[in-house]
């Protein structure tokens, strides 16, 4: 049973060194800082370097046998002045 989380993103050394996006993962952690869940973002080098704020992306949560438990799907939203209604959505 989990109460609360901690989602901490692990820093890859290229997107630290170049200064380019890198498909994010990240750690799940219990309030003991255990490791629960563990997570990667997928999408293309294209989004994450031109698109990055509003990019599409798809989240898979794996648990730490590698079982995907929960996936999260955002897909490409237009946000310009030509079309100010197309909000981001999960």
């Amino acid at each position: 049973q989990l109460d609360r989380i901690i989602i901490h993103q692990q820093v890859e050394l290229l997107e630290a060194i170049l200064g380019t996006e890198t498909s994010s993962k990240y750690e799940i952690k219990n309030h003991l800082g255990q490791r629960v869940y563990f997570a990667v973002e997928e999408n293309d080098c294209f989004d994450r370097n031109l698109c990055s704020p509003i990019r599409s992306f798809t989240i898979r949560i794996a648990d730490n046998t590698g079982r995907e438990v929960i996936r999260v799907n955002r897909p490409l939203r237009c946000n310009s002045c030509w079309f100010p209604c197309f909000l981001q959505e999960v």
